[in-house]
């Protein structure tokens, strides 16, 4: 590219021209200071152009300084332009003298300059075009170049894959030649075929397969035979563990700790069967290793496939696979067979897992099970049914067996049953006892003392489940004493029912009151009325005596303060008015068949004013001896007029009763209101028994003693029989014409022996432990007794607490011997002779004495009514009938 000065005006200095524009705008003494730097360039660069031209007229005879020289004047611009200070020195002098010398002129060539540098303006823009248009012929220009080289290259590259491959090629059939060459016989002039080195090579190949697969086959054995030879040289060094022991042991741990132990060694047997099978088909046949292997996969799948084999070989080899494959089909038919099996086993002996929410999980096996499962089931009745999940250390399969012979309808309820310990967390998860709504823990039978700390080793196990519980733990105690620790233990999750002492309460207040023990079976059961807390929010404000006949269905008793932290008041006053947040107790036949309504009319009621009659000493017999006796004895002294006697009579040693009653917690000497009569004998002996005054006993406790407890059936046939003694006895010594009878229960012929057993009954109250339901059904058509069905009433007890937990306080209390019980009242202290009244009227009557009327019993009827229908309507009312109420005791 050639630089020249008057052909190119548009060089790199003169980029400083302004255009004319600018020059114009700028004031007059600006344009002075721009036209004297203009002429001093133009003068510079005359002088360089002048200098130029005397270099290259020197240069024309030798091209190659000439072309120096160009090359000098090329970048002539650029050392002008790096050394401008240096070389202008010369120039700035001469440019002085003609700038003197000519400052006239310039003054009417400024016109002409500017136009002049308009010029150079636009000669530089066409120049910066030229100069991209050749930047681009370069950048097409070296990309055509590296296309073409990256093509050769990538050529080059095949070509040496094609020569790598060749070299291995040769290289293989060197080795070929050098095997030939190895079997070759030594005759130089014997050279063979391509195709007969093949075959060559391909025999050898199947005569070594066919080695390898002897030798993989015989090896274990030889292996083995060596063991044993070796362990029967170490039988005498007792010492020394020999190998073959050491070797079975290493293979039982193997198989009884991985789970998966044995279909990995059927797998291992089956894949060396066929790659051996494989490799010595390969060495007997013409076919290819891969087509070996298909068929002796064939072989092993099915056995008759080795049918279509021809030759000695093949078939040899055919069979022995076809053998071997049937003994590992044999085997995996066992193993599958095992494992199946297993997987019943485990869910007919209860290891499988319960995956159920909000069910009812039973711990523990007991005579008490029928009776609590059928109550159960009675309560989920209106629900559609429910799950219980029952969970004891017997087998799945018994427990079965042994429900279904209960022959209970259990109303859409299912009952699981799994066996395994509740003494074990993971047995524990295997209910799902961190989702159950309740948990019942049933006491066994047997030994009060080991029954009692197994409950409490069971709340342990509870309160140590890490997902916690959702529901409360109701657990059955068979000694009072135990109660404390086990609360001690299971805090606010925990509510108890101590079976003997329920028992013992039950059985006096029965003995005081004939005829409460089936007005606790209605009221403790699911199948009539029972115990209900809840709220309604439209009843806030309202005084209790208002509440009371609010409900048409239902009786309310209590209010649940909530002021009071939840504190159930049985019987408040009349004056107490409902506050935010309180709940009714009442009786009603299920949750959701009450409501309150408006308030029914009720007429007037006239206050009856009749004294209580005082309480007077009674004579009570108790015979049988149990565990809990010393708190019955504290339970009669409370409940007892002063003065009366309490005769005990058992086969305990006189001179062991006073020590056993101490340790049990009885002070004799603290005993206000009664007196004890020691008498021993045996209480299924007449003789022994007609020596006691059975004639002059108020009431007769028959206790399930304590040396048949543990079998219900051998306690209910020691019961029975003293019952029928102590009747006949009684009826021998009292006249038939002193017996009273009482029409309700009905008439019996005066000459049979059991109308002169009910005839001694009606002078004296005989209360029978039973504790197998059979029994019951014995007492109830001969009307001797006035029964306590035990196990009933615990299982009643514990399934209601277990519904509901706050009835416990209700039942406590109802219990105890202070505050509120049940109580059998006589209709005069409420109404006269024939007086027509609503049961509303009556309830408010009773209201007068602080009482509440839950129910009646006509003089006629059998069993009493408890929450009757139909309140508002009036009805004729007798002195014979009796109503059943709470009221605090006497």
């Amino acid at each position: 590219m050639s630089l020249d000065s008057e052909s190119s005006p548009s060089s790199s200095r003169d980029w400083f021209f302004p255009p004319q524009s600018f020059v114009q705008s700028y004031p007059a003494k600006s344009q002075t200071y721009i036209r004297r730097f203009s002429e001093t360039s133009r003068i510079s660069r005359r002088y360089a152009d002048h200098q130029r031209y005397r270099k290259s007229s020197s240069c024309i005879s030798d091209s190659h300084s000439c072309s120096s020289t160009s090359n000098d004047a090329k970048f002539a611009r650029t050392r002008r332009r790096i050394d401008f200070d240096r070389r202008s020195d010369l120039s700035l002098k001469r440019s002085e003298l003609e700038f003197s010398s000519k400052r006239k002129l310039e003054q009417s060539d400024v016109s002409s300059s500017a136009k002049k540098v308009s010029d150079t303006s636009r000669l530089f823009r066409s120049f910066d075009s030229t100069l991209k248009v050749r930047w681009r012929f370069l950048a097409i220009a070296a990309s055509i170049f590296i296309v073409i080289f990256a093509t050769l290259l990538h050529e080059n590259s095949s070509l040496q894959e094609q020569v790598n491959g060749l070299e291995a090629r040769i290289s293989n059939l060197n080795i070929k030649l050098r095997a030939c060459n190895l079997f070759d016989s030594g005759s130089e002039d014997d050279v063979r075929s391509p195709d007969e080195l093949a075959d060559f090579m391909d025999k050898r190949l199947k005569t070594l397969a066919l080695i390898t697969s002897l030798t993989l086959l015989l090896a274990p054995i030889i292996i083995l035979k060596y063991i044993d030879s070796k362990s029967r040289s170490l039988e005498h060094n007792l010492e020394e563990i020999s190998l073959n022991k050491q070797l079975l042991y290493k293979v039982d741990v193997f198989f009884s700790v991985h789970p998966y132990a044995k279909p990995l060694a059927l797998l291992i047997a089956t894949l060396q069967l066929i790659m051996l099978g494989g490799l010595a088909l390969f060495g007997v046949t013409d076919d290819s290793l891969v087509d070996c292997l298909w068929l002796s996969w064939t072989y092993v799948a099915d056995s008759g496939n080795h049918a279509n084999s021809e030759g000695i070989g093949p078939r040899l080899v055919s069979v022995s696979v076809s053998f071997g494959g049937m003994l590992i089909f044999a085997m995996m038919l066992g193993l599958v067979s095992d494992s199946i099996s297993e997987r019943f086993d485990s869910l007919r002996k209860g290891r499988s897992e319960v995956v159920e929410q909000n069910h009812t999980l039973i711990l523990g096996w007991s005579d008490k099970l029928g009776s609590l499962l059928n109550q159960i089931s009675i309560a989920n009745e209106s629900l559609g049914g429910g799950t219980v999940v029952v969970m004891a250390e017997r087998d799945k399969e018994e427990m079965e067996l042994d429900i279904a012979k209960m022959e209970f309808d259990f109303k859409g309820t299912s009952v699981i049953c799994r066996s395994g310990s509740p003494l074990i967390l993971a047995d524990l998860k295997k209910v799902s006892v961190s989702k159950a709504r309740a948990i019942v823990v049933i006491a066994e039978d047997g030994n009060a003392d080991q029954s009692d700390a197994r409950a409490l080793r069971t709340v342990l196990s509870l309160t140590g489940v890490k997902e916690g519980l959702r529901g409360h733990i109701v657990v059955e105690l068979s000694d009072l004493d135990n109660e404390l620790l086990v609360k001690l233990v299971g805090g606010e999750l925990v509510e108890t029912v101590v079976a003997h002492d329920v028992i013992g309460r039950l059985m006096i207040q029965c003995a005081r009151q004939p005829g409460l023990a089936q007005i606790w079976e209605d009221i403790l059961g699911f199948e009539n009325c029972e115990f209900y807390i809840k709220r309604w929010p439209q009843l806030n404000g309202m005084q209790f005596e208002d509440v009371l006949i609010s409900f048409p269905d239902a009786i309310p008793c209590g209010i649940k303060v909530a002021s009071r932290g939840g504190k159930i008041v049985l019987n408040p006053e009349d004056s107490y008015v409902l506050q935010e947040g309180d709940e009714v107790l009442v009786i009603a036949e299920d949750d959701d068949t009450y409501a309150p309504a408006a308030l029914p009319t009720v007429g007037e009621t006239s206050f009856i004013h009749i004294a209580r009659p005082t309480r007077k000493p009674q004579k009570i017999l108790l015979c049988g001896w149990r565990r809990d006796i010393d708190d019955m004895i504290v339970v009669l002294d409370a409940f007892l007029a002063p003065g009366s006697e309490l005769w005990m009579f058992n086969d305990v040693p006189e001179n062991e009763r006073e020590k056993k009653l101490v340790d049990g917690g009885l002070d004799i000497s603290r005993l206000e209101n009664i007196s004890l009569v020691d008498r021993e004998g045996n209480a299924v002996i007449r003789r022994h028994l007609e020596s006691l005054p059975l004639e002059s006993f108020d009431s007769i406790l028959i206790l399930a003693d304590e040396s048949v407890e543990d079998s219900a059936i051998q306690a209910d046939s020691r019961s029975l029989a003293t019952l029928l003694l102590i009747r006949d006895i009684q009826a021998k010594r009292m006249p038939v014409r002193g017996a009273k009878t009482v029409t309700y229960r009905g008439s019996v012929s005066q000459g049979s022996w059991i109308g002169e057993m009910q005839q001694a009954s009606d002078k004296s109250v005989i209360i029978s432990e039973i504790l197998d339901p059979r029994t019951k059904n014995l007492l109830s058509m001969s009307k001797i007794s006035d029964y306590v069905l035990s196990n009933e009433l615990v299982s009643m007890a514990l399934a209601m607490v277990a519904e509901d937990r706050q009835i416990n306080d209700v039942l406590e209390e109802l219990f105890a011997e202070e505050g509120n019980e049940l109580h059998i009242r006589q209709a005069d202290l409420y109404l006269r002779e024939g007086e027509e009244l609503s049961f509303y009227e009556v309830l408010l009557r009773a209201r007068q004495r602080r009482e509440i009327v839950i129910g009646y019993r006509s003089a006629h009827a059998e069993r009493a009514v408890i929450n009757p229908p139909a309140k508002h309507e009036r009805r004729k009312w007798y002195l014979g009938d009796v109503f059943v109420v709470i009221a605090e005791k006497e």
